[in-house]
């Protein structure tokens, strides 16, 4: 989801702006309440943060001008909700692109998109159907965290599909060479994710901060 600096043409890095613009406002919005709310808040944003940050800084080389890693977004959308990972997730790429050259600012949106919107939903909608189907904590939240990784990487592989099209097989082509080749390396790294998602809230139990949220 890290799709570097110049990447995209400008048309698409704007769209892909235009897209993420709703859910972050709307993040805003329900982080603001729920800090209000509840006197645990900062503590459980301030960990949902530094997981992600630190999880999606462990960067492979990957397709050209994109990078794979793990993400650490599902942690923030069981404990925070998926919306407000639309403002953490920013809040991580914009410190990645600054800092660490990972990333960059005008293919913040699309990256944005990826990582802070559709991986945090994907978690937060499986973990819950996982639960509800009778599913283990421990197993809602590690299936969860594992496909989040691999949406974030299939709409990835369709932003960079959008943009670069294959001249014979056009858009879908494109999309199944870039989703093959982030396989390699996503695959694993989705079951390693869910491994330390689990081990993270088990701690945070521990700690008496692990109750995972409940509301979009």
């Amino acid at each position: 989801m890290h799709i570097a600096e110049g990447f995209l043409p400008p048309a698409h890095a704007l769209a892909w702006t235009v897209v993420a613009a709703p859910f972050v406002g709307h993040g805003v919005r329900r982080l603001t309440r729920d800090a209000a709310a509840s006197p645990a808040a900062p503590l459980l944003l301030g960990a949902s943060g530094a997981f992600t940050l630190l999880l999606s800084s462990l960067k492979l080389p990957s397709v050209g001008g994109s990078s794979s890693h793990p993400t650490g977004c599902a942690l923030g959308a069981y404990l925070c909700g998926p919306a407000v990972m639309a403002v953490l997730g920013p809040i991580v790429l914009v410190f990645q692109a600054l800092l660490l050259a990972h990333g960059g600012l005008t293919t913040l949106g699309a990256n944005t998109v990826a990582m802070a919107v559709v991986g945090p939903w994907t978690s937060w909608g499986v973990w819950r159907l996982v639960q509800r189907l009778g599913g283990s904590r421990a197993l809602a939240a590690g299936t969860g965290a594992a496909l989040g990784v691999l949406a974030t990487y299939a709409t990835t592989a369709a932003q960079l599909a959008l943009a670069f099209p294959d001249p014979s097989a056009g858009v879908a082509g494109a999309f199944l060479k870039f989703a093959g080749i982030f396989a390699i390396t996503q695959v694993p790294l989705s079951l390693v994710e869910a491994l330390l998602t689990v081990a993270a809230l088990n701690v945070l139990a521990v700690r008496g901060l692990g109750a995972v949220h409940g509301r979009a």
